[in-house]
């Protein structure tokens, strides 16, 4: 288990992980503070779509080449480059959700996660 990590090194990654998908594209970007949950599996989600699989890959690659370069950390778990439908970035503490439209529109994490405080991004 790793220890939580400080509020401002908390924000400069989800502000990394913002800022990467911005850089490439991503659509409807939104974050999740799940914090005031009660046993959150994470503090924050991060949620975005690309309209190609090419796109949501592009995002993904990205966001792992920003945060490791402005943060110097490489993420817990990454999954779904096979497919490029639904790309999961896991950094313990903010977990990435890069999906194509569709796929985003099927699983809607933000109704499953609705309890939780939503920002949007532009």
């Amino acid at each position: 288990m790793t220890e939580k990590r400080e509020a401002t090194s908390l924000e400069q990654l989800k502000n990394t992980i913002i800022q990467a998908i911005q850089d490439k594209k991503g659509n409807n970007i939104v974050s999740i503070d799940l914090r005031n949950l009660k046993n959150p599996i994470t503090d924050f989600f991060i949620i975005c779509h690309g309209t190609s699989d090419r796109q949501v890959e592009a995002i993904a690659e990205n966001i792992e080449k920003e945060v490791f370069l402005k943060n110097k950390e490489k993420p817990f778990v990454r999954e779904g480059y096979q497919n490029k439908e639904w790309i999961l970035i896991d950094y313990f503490d903010v977990i990435v959700h890069v999906f194509l439209e569709e796929k985003r529109t099927f699983f809607d994490l933000e109704s499953l996660w609705g309890d939780g405080i939503l920002t949007t991004y532009n």
